[in-house]
């Protein structure tokens, strides 16, 4: 395939093992108060601080049927790559901006992505990323946790703004290869993993994770397989969501400059939006 070099397979981390009840009342201490609400139930997840393992974190996740897909709309998730962080770029170019290098800009500016190259991770493989409308899609970015296996596994009982959260959440995507994407679909961990062994030990984990982080639980099936693979990765810490730093602050001196930036249109509660740029006062700054 054009673009693509193979890469050395990863190696899975280690850690010190804890019991269940040590992970769920250290989960409570470190992040209690600095998550968005789920469901009552719900546990939350750890940093990798490299002593709480996935497979313990794994061990509080209720094991349930999956509840009907009647109802799954991707809106439901909210608008698809909002800028919830606030930080004037949406969450599909912040992710691109973390996990490629050698990255260029739209008009030279630090927002939109416009060509970089990918370690791909789920394939060991090396991508060139250009966007256009036929090579965009050679890179796409992959919910490690799917919104439709979400959806089935206890988000219908979370509120828009929770699954929102939940769509853009860093600790939920990774950039990967897209036909890699589109062969994962909305699988969870019994019925499709990454192709690159290597990193399986930490794909799993970061599902485990997004699971606990907003209460959603595992098929018997599901839990079995990515037992089976922590079995062959002791250890494996348990990855968390690492809070955004404060935006910094945006202002667009009009709405030449805000086009330029590559951030037109720009909604109302967006970073750089204020009333001087929505002439008709729509909510839309900068749209026609």
């Amino acid at each position: 395939m054009s673009g693509y070099t193979s890469l050395p397979e990863t190696t899975p981390a280690s850690g010190t093992r804890w019991t269940a009840a040590v992970v769920l009342s250290a989960l409570l201490a470190l992040f209690g108060g600095n998550l968005p609400a789920v469901a009552a139930d719900a546990t939350t997840t750890a940093e990798q601080t490299g002593t709480v393992e996935a497979d313990d974190l794994l061990a509080t996740l209720p094991i349930k049927g999956r509840a009907p897909k009647t109802g799954y709309e991707r809106s439901l998730f909210g608008p698809t790559w909002a800028d919830v962080d606030q930080n004037g770029c949406d969450t599909r170019n912040d992710i691109l901006q973390r996990d490629l290098t050698d990255i260029t800009y739209t008009n030279s500016v630090p927002c939109k992505v416009q060509s970089g190259t990918l370690a791909d991770p789920y394939t060991a493989t090396v991508i060139s990323f250009l966007r256009g409308t036929t090579t965009s899609s050679a890179v796409q970015i992959d919910h490690v946790v799917a919104l439709s296996d979400a959806w089935q596994k206890g988000a219908q009982q979370l509120s828009t703004e929770q699954r929102t959260a939940f769509a853009n959440d860093p600790l939920n995507l990774q950039a990967t290869d897209g036909p890699t994407n589109q062969q994962k679909g909305d699988g969870d961990a019994a019925t499709w993993l990454p192709p690159n062994k290597g990193f399986r030990c930490e794909y799993v984990a970061r599902q485990v994770s997004v699971k606990a982080r907003y209460g959603l639980w595992v098929t018997q099936a599901e839990h079995d397989a990515i037992a089976g693979i922590l079995a062959g990765c002791p250890g494996q810490p348990a990855p968390a969501a690492v809070e955004p730093a404060a935006p910094a602050p945006v202002y667009y001196a009009n709405c030449a400059e805000l086009v330029a930036a590559g951030a037109a249109p720009l909604y109302a509660g967006s970073a750089g939006y204020r009333s001087g740029l929505d002439g008709d006062g729509d909510g839309v700054a900068c749209e026609g």
